[in-house]
């Protein structure tokens, strides 16, 4: 018989445009511009995972953690759905911290990463014509999860000449009977922005008046270095219901360790009354769970990592963001509405009328790459086309000489010689 899978279409669509849904991917194609006989060491600043990176090290109690829960081997075995109680009740109590109210470990929901948590939030909500609000610029994740449970996506901007702040004009132009919830990321990925507590107190206002939850997704809560400190989303949760995401990724700087959660931040009791919490749950009973082991460590590493611990990464940051934006101005065709606060990002506005042989920002990339062995992110792949993202974590050393080579790239192809 006829092999019949080539009905189907798996090949339909431009593979070139579906990856654009994947920073992993577009990063793939960029390096394979990489000359294999350039000897000069790749600087990678397309990625926020500064993991292998000795000043950016996990913390003691953090390593410590994972070493007594697979010594203790009381963690070798199947978790409940939601996750193991005591590592779901230290979430609770960590979150906490950053609300007038009470988080029951029963609002918590551990996924492998906030990915995944992304991946459960999607597919929940997901009805028959709904659709639902991004951030432009954004992370691409949340398009990728949404096209994949048939959920359409409306993008509201982001104001770089303020900020970075929402623009609730946009988005009130956009809601209409079936939008169901507004994503918003904060501290920002990929702008660095860390919005107020009267910017956020308006956005939720602004939701509960359009009658939509906000998604908040926290993945980098506290890493915030500038004049605004972190002010969790969750604190209006009396306002309208918000689903909060977070993981260890980005604070511990252990994006491998795979562990993150959905909690609902709900006072009113709105997510459980419309049936959203239930549906959490019974999505996970059939969804992967985060490693045991890992579970297993979650309370000793979120009470036993010390203050020093995170001051000094914030204060790494710090160093490395002011480093980068002064040396970034001495980039003419670079355009940086914005010096970041917060997350490892930033967003660079692409000025192409000083360039020559130079398209737009996947050409500036794959070009930079093949001359310079330097790897950044065209702004399209997160929703700002003649953009670049670039990650500021690292060692100043590379840093500086990453922007080194973008500097000669620059006057390589500038449309000005002799400068």
């Amino acid at each position: 018989m006829e092999n019949k899978l080539s009905k189907w279409g798996f090949n339909n669509g431009d593979p070139k445009e579906k990856s654009l849904l994947s920073i992993r991917s577009v990063l793939e194609t960029i390096m394979e511009n990489l000359k294999e006989d350039d000897e000069r060491v790749m600087i990678h600043l397309g990625r926020g995972d500064p993991s292998s990176i000795p000043c950016f090290r996990t913390s003691p109690a953090a390593e410590d953690a994972i070493f007594d829960a697979v010594r203790s081997a009381k963690f070798n075995g199947y978790a409940p759905a939601a996750g193991i109680y005591p590592a779901r009740r230290s979430i609770a109590e960590y979150l906490s911290h950053d609300l007038p109210h009470h988080v029951s470990p029963d609002d918590v929901f551990l996924t492998p990463g906030a990915n995944q948590a992304i991946e459960v939030v999607m597919s929940v909500l997901a009805r028959p014509g709904a659709n639902i609000l991004f951030p432009k610029p954004g992370y691409p994740f949340y398009d990728a999860r949404a096209a994949c449970s048939n959920l359409e996506v409306r993008h509201f901007d982001l104001l770089p000449e303020k900020g970075w702040k929402v623009d609730l004009e946009s988005v009130e132009a956009l809601v209409d009977d079936h939008t169901i919830a507004i994503v918003i990321i904060n501290p920002g990925n990929p702008c660095g922005n860390v919005f107020t507590s009267e910017h956020l107190q308006e956005i939720a206002e602004t939701a509960k008046k359009l009658g939509i939850l906000v998604i908040a997704d926290e993945v980098y809560s506290h890493l915030c270095f500038g004049s605004k400190p972190f002010v969790s989303m969750g604190v209006f949760g009396s306002i309208t219901p918000i689903l909060t995401l977070g993981s260890i990724s980005k604070r511990w700087v252990v994006p491998g360790w795979r562990l993150g959660w959905i909690a609902t931040i709900d006072p009113s009791g709105v997510l459980k009354k419309s049936g959203i919490a239930e549906c959490l749950q019974n999505y996970l009973e059939y969804s992967a769970n985060p490693a045991t082991i890992v579970q297993g460590a979650v309370p000793h590493i979120l009470e036993k990592t010390t203050k020093e611990f995170f001051s000094h990464i914030n204060n790494v940051l710090k160093e490395a963001v002011d480093a980068f934006y002064s040396k970034v101005q001495e980039i003419p065709c670079f355009i940086c509405p914005y010096k970041p606060e917060g997350a490892m990002s930033m967003m660079i506005k692409l000025n192409l009328s000083l360039l020559e042989d130079i398209n737009d920002d996947m050409d500036f990339c794959t070009k930079l790459a093949h001359e310079e062995s330097v790897l950044i992110l065209p702004g399209k792949i997160v929703g700002l086309k003649n953009w670049l993202r670039l990650t500021f974590a690292m060692e100043p050393a590379i840093l500086e000489e990453g922007l080194d080579r973008i500097k000669a790239f620059y006057l390589r192809h500038s449309k000005v010689k002799g400068l």
